[in-house]
């Protein structure tokens, strides 16, 4: 996700595990409490609880196919380049603004586009997938001649480098207009709101790939190139029993019967399925949305649901003369065609649904599936794994005969780890089918939220409303009155039940060798997660030491759990922390896991498990760490679920102290975790797909020059950029487009000998 202000709206009463951490410290199996030091100043080790499975300190198995790590680690840069080991060579596949067709000019990379940027690459670059297409036109689970790579366009939070001088308001250059800062309320001009618009989404487009499968680039005016914007039409899909309850809730003056919503907003993490589908997830999209001065406030229940999911409950002020708003409801100088202006403003003005947008918040923060080799299939909104701020929709080992289990991240601080499990088995026959077999999984099935318990087990806990603490929940005017809601309004139902909060669940992955599930917990601040709030899944509560970059969790972990039976509708799991991020001279037991100069990282977000070669990729989105380095590409020996062993963690912050036992995986050591890609100024490294055969990789290169300031804007010759990446050729084998203005891209790194990345 991008760099950007992380809101926390779960203010639930469910445990941050005081009780976890009395019981913690009444253990019979902790022996030992080391003081001392500063921060994190103890650390004792114990034998590893029954309940994570057992295991010792021997060496965790190696990836399949894969020798430890052979390259030289990359070190540390602050440059406005790509950095990979000796013997790599990159690339640029695509960038923001590349025409997807002839129709358009080529990009100018000066803001003067006239186009609204349906038929161009959208911007900031996200998860991604490469698809192979047979000869019946169908995906093909073995490589092929033909192939497109599916990406997600995350945010228009940098969207002044699209026009000539900047965001406009009232006809005054150098305004900013971002959903998360304060910005200026003049009206917008509809060129550039276009523009904002559908830069969001999902970009299809078809890899030109050599007779030995190598990528070459893409292709310009494929007949598969594809944009899906927040204008796209969707279906509204989910449980028969339910679904015309939930369209309901989907009414809006663009549709009044709720059987379709418009697009896809704010795509991050991603996901694919095994019938040749991709998934995208709609992150943090409730911040898009305005309630103008002369707005009527919806009911109490709707308002307390947007309070819970971030969305604005009530108008500004009268005196006000700013708002947090991309401000595209104000535009007046285009036509309002099909409300796509008009549906930003989610007042209750009319004097009902049918009249306005007050539902259309409701309309967004779920899984989206896209059939990537059917440009005129219709993409489709999954109600039924639920509404909140999607990161990640990692499908579980497929087995034939048993369910499919999909497994969730809510990207917030203190949210939510959600399973969804299909009611319909796997069968092995529906390889390729496309999103029509998509009614079949992802329509019908149970979903889950996770709690973690302290000795090491964990459970899912189904939302239904048979559950009686759904049932009986009130909260602020809010209620549950069917299981339509609970699809539409997931993190109350999460909170009901008792989850466990999270320092923010990023990408989830499945290790491919043993069905075990990773998910990035890429930081917590000293609000959230104080000595007082710690649990065993979030044990860490400090002050970084060097005095420069936060406190609470500001360096994040990486957790991992296995399955009950390795069983995809397993209701019970064990969980250990398979590594800590940390800078390098952390003193004391702030750096756990023992990180050295060649693997310290920090705020881990995007997780990807190799095919190939079975390595795990581990991408950073780091606000803590970039007084040293920017964000990073690191490489991991997955190892297994207790093979590691049990642990007392003395928090101090402040005056406020407190000892939780956590679990963690064996030592890795700079032989089986390495940095491998170092990213330029300003960057977040986020997805990662790789070619059939493993010998390219696929790496997004998200907002480059995040944090230029206004002063760039206030000439009509603008200064330099923060970053001038990828046209300065940083690390590049040439540079990419025309010079000037950073943007995000998809890079394309392979090795000079041809063996697969990461091999020896």
């Amino acid at each position: 996700m991008a760099s950007h202000p992380t809101f926390e709206n779960n203010v639930s009463n469910n445990e941050h595990f005081d009780e976890v951490l009395q019981r913690g410290l009444e253990s019979p199996h902790r022996r030992l409490i080391l003081k001392g030091g500063f921060g994190l100043a103890s650390v004792a080790t114990l034998p590893m609880l029954a309940a994570c499975g057992g295991g010792s300190d021997s060496a965790a198995p190696m990836p399949a196919n894969s020798s430890a790590l052979p390259f030289p680690a990359t070190a540390k840069s602050l440059a406005d380049a790509v950095v990979v080991p000796p013997g790599y060579t990159v690339s640029v596949l695509h960038a923001t603004g590349d025409r997807l067709n002839s129709s358009v000019s080529s990009y100018s990379n000066q803001g003067v586009e006239t186009d609204d940027w349906s038929n161009r690459v959208g911007d900031h670059h996200d998860g991604m997938h490469l698809f192979y297409i047979g000869a019946t036109g169908k995906v093909s689970y073995t490589s092929t001649n033909k192939a497109v790579l599916v990406v997600n366009h995350e945010s228009s939070a940098d969207a002044d480098f699209l026009h000539p001088r900047g965001q406009t308001s009232a006809g005054t250059a150098g305004k900013r207009f971002d959903q998360f800062g304060t910005w200026d309320l003049g009206a917008r001009p509809g060129s550039e709101a276009l523009k904002e618009i559908n830069l969001h989404g999902v970009s299809v487009a078809e890899v030109a790939l050599d007779t030995n499968g190598k990528p070459t680039g893409y292709v310009v005016g494929s007949m598969l190139n594809r944009r899906v914007t927040p204008e796209t039409v969707c279906d509204v899909r989910g449980p028969a029993a339910h679904l015309a309850a939930i369209q309901a809730q989907f009414v809006t003056r663009f549709d009044t019967t709720g059987t379709t919503a418009r697009g896809t907003l704010n795509n991050c993490g991603h996901g694919y399925t095994p019938w040749g589908t991709y998934l995208t997830c709609e992150e943090n999209w409730a911040t898009y949305f305005a309630m103008p001065k002369d707005a009527v406030a919806p009911n109490a229940k709707i308002a307390a649901s947007r309070t819970r999911y971030g969305v604005r409950a009530a108008a500004l002020a009268a005196t006000a003369t700013t708002a947090n708003t991309q401000g595209w409801h104000t535009v007046t100088d285009l036509p309002d065609t099909n409300f796509r202006f008009s549906r930003w403003n989610v007042s209750a003005f009319g004097a009902a649904a049918t009249d306005d947008f007050r539902n259309e918040p409701q309309t967004f923060g779920y899984i989206v599936e896209i059939d990537p080799a059917n440009p005129t299939a219709r993409p489709a909104k999954r109600t039924a794994m639920g509404r909140f701020a999607h990161e990640a929709a990692v499908v579980g080992k497929p087995v034939a005969g048993k369910p499919l289990a999909f497994y969730m991240g809510c990207d917030s601080r203190n949210e939510y780890i959600y399973k969804f499990v299909t009611a319909q088995a796997w069968n092995q026959a529906d390889h390729g089918a496309g999103i029509t077999a998509g009614n079949k999984y992802l329509d019908e099935g149970k979903l889950y939220v996770a709690k973690f318990n302290s000795d090491g087990s964990g459970e899912w806990i189904e939302l239904a409303i048979t559950n009686s603490a759904i049932a009986a929940y009130n909260s602020n005017g809010f209620s549950f009155a069917s299981q339509a809601e609970i699809y539409v309004h997931t993190r109350l139902a999460a909170d009901a039940v008792g989850a466990t909060k999270m320092d923010r669940p990023e990408w989830g992955a499945v290790n491919p060798a043993n069905g075990e599930i990773y998910f990035a917990l890429t930081n917590n601040n000293s609000t959230n997660r104080t000595p007082a709030t710690v649990n065993a899944a979030n044990p860490r509560s400090y002050a970084d030491s060097d005095g420069n970059r936060g406190s609470g969790n500001p360096n994040g972990h990486i957790i991992r759990f296995k399955e009950s039976d390795g069983a995809s509708d397993a209701t019970k799991f064990t969980w250990d922390i398979f590594v800590f991020g940390a800078e390098e001279d952390m003193v004391g037991a702030e750096n756990i896991s023992g990180l050295s100069a060649v693997n310290s990282f920090s705020s881990p977000d995007g997780l990807w498990f190799s095919e190939a070669t079975g390595i795990c990729w581990i991408q950073t989105d780091d606000g803590a760490f970039n007084d040293e380095t920017n964000c990073m590409l690191l490489a991991a020996v997955p190892g297994q679920v207790g093979d590691g062993r049990s642990i007392v963690v003395s928090n101090q912050l402040g005056a406020a102290t407190s000892t939780i036992t956590t679990y963690v995986g064996a030592t890795l050591g700079e032989a089986r975790l390495k940095r491998f890609l170092v990213a330029p100024k300003g960057s977040e490294v986020t997805g990662i797909t790789e070619t059939a055969d493993g010998k390219t990789i696929f790496v997004n290169i998200q907002h480059p020059g995040e944090g230029t300031t206004a002063a760039f804007w206030s000439t009509t010759a603008p200064a330099s950029a923060q970053s001038t990446w990828p046209g300065n050729g940083g690390g590049l084998q040439a540079p990419y487009g025309p010079a000037g203005r950073p943007r995000s891209a998809t890079l394309v790194i392979s090795r000079a000998d041809g063996k697969r990345i990461g091999e020896a």
